[in-house]
């Protein structure tokens, strides 16, 4: 049996997507086209890869072990590529990092900055999604690297924490809550808040957490970010949670309360995970060494009392 490395990209495209339209178009291939050679490649290996219905493809057995070994293949491919560019003119690839909503909004956009003009022919794919999901990718070889934080399952990872911290409930000066130093989340829970919108990984999280309490959150006011939301408070609108590492960036003027949430999952390990840290090409790794680098001088400015 040939095989065929675009085979492995298409069918990898197709089954990370779990649909043949977006997979196709991952591909750059028709929807016909990428059809056929998933068909061709059935028939090559005598096997059913996909299962296909309305509501999208689901892998077979030989589907899934496929899957794992066209991942194998492109992480050892990116491995060759990253080492023989050390003798060449400098280092390209690609790095599909996955992380939770205050990895992307707060700790991400100051690494990229540092890290992408070092590696100008490094194209990073950064995506949004729930801590558990995005460990869950990983360790499927979905994604190289996740920045996740709380109690998620990591079993078969290898994972470094680079950065400690907690959520928090941000207040009007003006709110009642205001003058605690401290609460628990079932505190506030009859409480109109402030929100990021539905699907967003944070808003999910603390979705969850009502529901385990038997209750729902009183959302008054959705918007698309951390930003949005801290002005809504800072105006009196309503209260919020959010990270306390956004609070130390926005909250210079002291314009809002803050106020501890004592509940244990409301403090945060932020993690850095890969399956395999030695196996990552080196642009891999200097990635992870910015994020650290980065979290170092967080952690000092904190400690300092500095405002980001």
């Amino acid at each position: 049996m040939r095989y065929d490395l675009h085979d492995f990209r298409v069918f990898s495209n197709i089954a990370e997507e779990k649909n043949l339209t977006r997979g196709a178009a991952r591909s750059y291939l028709s929807v016909p086209a990428a059809s056929q050679r998933i068909k061709h490649l059935e028939e090559a290996l005598g096997l059913k890869l996909l299962l296909r219905s309305p509501q999208g493809v689901e892998l077979t057995e030989a589907g899934k072990v496929y899957l794992e070994h066209a991942r194998k293949i492109f992480a050892q491919i990116e491995l060759l590529n990253s080492d023989l560019q050390l003798l060449g003119s400098g280092v390209s690839g690609r790095l599909k990092v996955l992380a939770n909503t205050t990895g992307i909004t707060e700790f991400l956009p100051p690494v990229l900055h540092d890290y992408l003009p070092k590696f100008p022919r490094v194209k990073i794919d950064l995506r949004e999604r729930l801590s558990e999901e995005a460990a869950r990718a990983v360790l499927d070889g979905a994604a190289d690297l996740c920045l996740i934080s709380g109690n998620v399952p990591t079993e078969g990872l290898e994972c470094r924490v680079f950065l400690t911290s907690r959520l928090v409930v941000v207040t009007p000066p003006a709110h009642p809550l205001g003058a605690r130093s401290s609460l628990h989340f079932a505190d506030i829970l009859d409480e109109e808040l402030v929100s990021l919108l539905d699907g967003a990984v944070t808003q999910e999280f603390l979705r969850q957490q009502a529901l385990r309490l038997h209750r729902e959150l009183k959302v008054r006011v959705q918007v698309a970010g951390f930003e949005a939301i801290f002005r809504m408070v800072e105006a009196g609108v309503a209260i919020a949670v959010v990270p306390e590492v956004l609070v130390q960036r926005m909250n210079e003027r002291g314009t809002v309360n803050v106020c501890q949430l004592e509940d244990e999952w409301a403090y945060r390990e932020y993690q850095l995970c890969a399956r395999s840290f030695s196996a990552l090409p080196l642009y891999a790794r200097e990635f992870i060494e910015t994020v650290e680098r980065h979290a170092r001088t967080l952690q000092r400015d904190r400690a300092t009392g500095s405002n980001l």
